[in-house]
């Protein structure tokens, strides 16, 4: 278990010109590659790779890139009194991903385990308004690649890892448009099968999603498809800083992060 996550804002000194939030990870006491890490993980089921990951990313192993949270704006009109609520919050640049700056990939883990790690590092997932929100502030949007053999298996998460990559080809800020998003949703709660997961986004070209909010599938599916984007808990609205809980929970500002009817899913139970 990691000690208590120190995050660091010029913008609480100096204001808020702050773009990006530098986050303090537990020190590296690691140094599989993500190479070696699919490697190791190519036989495993749901349940051992989730351990593999968690395990790794609590010991330090990430890529530093990682670690330098982007600024996402946004704001909303107050119908009641028509003044304009702006507020930031702060997102990985990317999908969560383990092995050194040299030689990392993304990974594919269910809820359960992206929760422990957003737990252990201050972070929440994000919802559906979320996604779209970073979609659109995104520097790098690359077309999705869906693929349909075997999409549940380790060697396939690898495989769509390095078709990614591809497409990058080294550019470097805030990419979106290459996975499904593990979201937070008030459909968890009331949908009629229990231990559900919700997944939302893979935006094409055009903005538009490929993947509707959906809760179809049991919590331990996971698939090369479905990405973790991890945010940092504490939003902020004009000068203070608020949890995302506290936002959620208040009927005006919850649409700054929510535009579902019900805002009240705030994190997977492990």
């Amino acid at each position: 278990m990691i000690s208590k996550v120190y995050l660091i804002f010029s913008c609480l000194v100096f204001g808020s010109c702050a773009t990006a939030l530098d986050q303090s990870w537990p020190g590296r006491r690691s140094r599989l590659t993500g190479n070696d890490f699919y490697h190791q993980a190519f036989s495993m089921k749901w349940k051992e790779r989730d351990s593999f990951a968690v395990r790794e990313v609590l010991n330090g192993n990430i890529p530093s890139f990682l670690k330098k949270f982007e600024r996402i704006k946004t704001s909303i009109v107050d119908s009641s009194t028509g003044k304009t609520i702006n507020a930031e919050y702060f997102v990985s640049p990317d999908y969560l991903s383990i092995g050194t700056d040299e030689d990392w990939a993304r990974i594919n883990i269910t809820p359960l385990a992206a929760q422990k790690i957003a737990d252990s590092v201050n972070c929440f997932l994000p919802t559906r308004k979320m996604v779209d929100d970073i979609y659109k502030a995104a520097s790098i949007k690359l077309e999705p690649v869906p693929m349909y053999a075997f999409r549940d298996s380790t060697p396939t998460m690898w495989h769509h890892h390095l078709i990614i990559e591809g497409q990058r080809k080294g550019r470097k800020g805030l990419i979106a448009g290459i996975q499904k998003d593990v979201v937070i949703s008030g459909k968890i709660s009331r949908d009629p099968k229990p231990d559900r997961v919700a997944i939302y986004g893979w935006h094409k070209l055009d903005g538009k999603p490929i993947q509707p909010l959906y809760t179809g599938h049991i919590y331990w599916w996971v698939d090369y498809s479905q990405g973790i984007r991890l945010v940092y808990r504490k939003i902020k609205i004009g000068k203070n800083w608020l949890d995302y809980t506290e936002v959620l929970k208040d009927p005006v500002l919850r649409k700054l992060l929510c535009d579902e009817e019900f805002c009240d899913f705030y994190r997977y139970n492990y």
